[in-house]
């Protein structure tokens, strides 16, 4: 049984925590987005253009130019989504092995990759990789969020275990001889872990970013309690802007293997989170006119 020695938050604030999105960084934005929305189903939520890079690294380690995109299936409200990051002039990163995949239950992408020439295994998933290298695991089920997971490798599954259970108050949902699925709750994605074994970690050009958000005043109190366990942070408790949004307040960790975890305050992510439907619109009619010519 693991320790609570890093035990700090009430109840309450347990309940009001919830996944928001992961972070993948994209060589080229319109063929990953013709991916997205035009075979998996997904929506843009909403679009935004930065000209210099973020002060707490969202897009990387790249100073330049770059832009991030939401897409998902629904509102970020209460929707897990993907946070696409462009870095204007890379067009290619290495994945590495740090990543597993996504798990996705929507019966409209099964039929559209099926269709590409995607053959289920034996338990009828279906797997593709995106025009980046990522991974999408296709299950033809329905489901009110279809983005059921993300899946992360990592070198001591214990260990990875023992900080998502203690320190940021994740739940197991389940566990085998080599993976274990964490959630806040059952009706949001969850984060699965998987044992390399063997295998050596990898972590490419830089692992990618699983977002969290929990009420502002958590924030220190998450600082706090990943110094104490001697884990690392990357950015320190701050605050991000987003030009003509809202402000909101962040601190960035580091898992034991590296992978980032972004947490954010919940009450100002919520008002600079908004569905903007007029950018849906006019990336989904770029996104038809790529595609009709492709």
């Amino acid at each position: 049984m693991y320790s609570q020695t890093f035990r700090f938050e009430s109840p309450k604030a347990t309940m009001m925590r919830r996944s928001l999105h992961y972070v993948i960084r994209v060589g080229n934005l319109m063929d990953s987005l013709c991916f997205y929305v035009g075979t998996l189903g997904m929506r843009v939520l909403r679009h935004e253009e930065f000209s210099q890079g973020c002060k707490a690294t969202c897009n990387g380690p790249f100073g330049g130019k770059w832009s991030k995109t939401m897409v998902g299936y629904g509102p970020e409200d209460d929707h897990f989504v993907l946070e696409v990051v462009y870095n204007y002039g890379i067009s290619s990163y290495n994945l590495g092995n740090f990543h597993g995949g996504f798990g996705i239950e929507s019966r409209e992408a099964f039929a559209k990759v099926r269709a590409a020439g995607a053959q289920p295994d034996a338990s009828g998933v279906a797997t593709v990789l995106d025009p980046n290298g990522y991974t999408f695991l296709i299950s033809n089920a329905e489901a009110k969020d279809p983005f059921r997971k993300v899946i992360l490798k990592v070198q001591n599954l214990n260990a990875s275990r023992r900080y998502y259970e203690e320190i940021l108050r994740l739940k197991s949902t389940s566990l085998t001889n080599d993976s274990v699925c964490l959630s806040f709750s059952d009706d949001q994605s969850s984060l699965q872990l998987v044992d390399l074994g063997s295998e050596k970690f990898d972590a490419g050009d830089g692992c990618g970013r699983t977002a969290f958000a929990c009420p502002t005043e958590e924030l220190a109190a998450i600082e706090s309690a990943v110094k104490q366990g001697g884990y690392k942070i990357l950015t320190n408790l701050t605050d991000l802007d987003t030009p003509g949004k809202a402000t909101v307040s962040v601190v960035i960790l580091a898992d034991p293997d590296g992978h980032e975890i972004c947490w954010v305050g919940d009450e100002n992510y919520r008002a600079l989170s908004k569905w903007e439907p007029e950018t849906e619109l006019v990336w989904k009619k770029k996104v038809d006119e790529a595609m009709a010519l492709s």
